[in-house]
């Protein structure tokens, strides 16, 4: 199941269903959203800050703003305020029918990677792993512009010049990924999508060498290794240098047999590519692209 496309003057909720945010930490980027030509609806709880300081409330009116969004029927697209921590909280507690009902535009990344996980399992629902409020302020017009012109279903071809390749190949398969750490939570809980062959993209900040060991271990023991047809590697940002953890990775993955490029532009760093989950896609390393096959979007 596909949203529609966002066009000028669409409304745009923003929600915080992770961390808390401060006002002025997401100014500029609503900013941006309003310039780009979108309406924008913030939730009631927006600013809240749980009794823990690790939540943007608690989790009843986190889940009360996704709802509000959810069932507006003037808002044709939701993105997050920020990630931190909070996501998985609240994924036994959704009523995703409601997302049926009203299938729309659901943006994030790094926590939030749970939520676009599990709406894309029970719903079926493509969701988009892209810059959230906060971190549009920081990133350069490329992105931002690719973010609008994506939503408005006019991309379908990332080519990154820079990206490094680790093994090379060329593979198809179904767009699914986001941050390490959370994909390692899900796995063996009823949210992980069960496809069969998986252009996997990972990301992740601020974990050192043998964590990032560790979780990629922990998916090829689960066996989620076996289910991926080709493998992207994003920003590892404060995780030490990129050819450590390239060879980290490459060391666990050599003996799988699926191709893997480094080095895009996707998660914490610099630049944040938004990339839709649940589309069928192509992988060219040769050619240092991912083809997106299908719209992710209803034109």
């Amino acid at each position: 199941m596909k949203p529609n496309k966002l066009i000028k003057d669409d409304s745009i909720g923003i929600i915080s269903i992770a961390g808390p945010i401060k006002r002025k930490e997401i100014e500029a980027g609503i900013q941006i959203l309003e310039h780009y030509g979108f309406k924008i609806k913030t939730g009631l709880n927006l600013y809240n800050i749980s009794n823990f300081g690790y939540l943007a409330g608690n989790d009843k009116k986190r889940i009360s703003d996704f709802y509000q969004m959810v069932i507006d029927k003037e808002v044709r697209g939701i993105i997050c305020s920020r990630g931190g921590y909070g996501s998985m909280r609240i994924l036994n507690h959704l009523e995703y029918n409601i997302l049926l009902q009203n299938p729309k535009v659901f943006i994030g990344y790094s926590d939030i990677t749970a939520l676009l996980f599990a709406i894309n399992k029970m719903t079926n629902l493509i969701t988009f792993h892209g810059p959230m409020v906060k971190q549009l302020a920081s990133l350069n017009n490329e992105d931002i512009t690719w973010l609008f012109d994506l939503l408005r279903g006019g991309k379908n071809n990332i080519y990154i010049s820079y990206a490094n390749i680790l093994i090379p190949g060329k593979t198809k398969g179904i767009l699914m990924g986001g941050n390490l750490s959370i994909i390692c939570s899900l796995i063996g809980t009823p949210f992980m999508p069960n496809y069969k062959d998986i252009l996997l993209f990972i990301e992740d900040v601020n974990e050192p060498y043998y964590k990032i060991d560790r979780m990629l271990t922990h998916l090829k023991l689960s066996g989620f290794l076996e289910k991926v047809s080709g493998l992207i590697l994003g920003s590892f940002k404060g995780c030490g240098q990129e050819d450590i953890i390239n060879q980290i990775i490459y060391d666990i993955i050599k003996d799988i047999g699926f191709p893997c490029i480094s080095n895009f532009p996707i998660g914490h760093g610099n630049r944040n590519i938004t990339i839709p989950i649940g589309i069928k896609a192509e992988l060219n390393t040769y050619k240092k692209n991912i083809k997106f096959l299908e719209d992710p979007v209803i034109l």
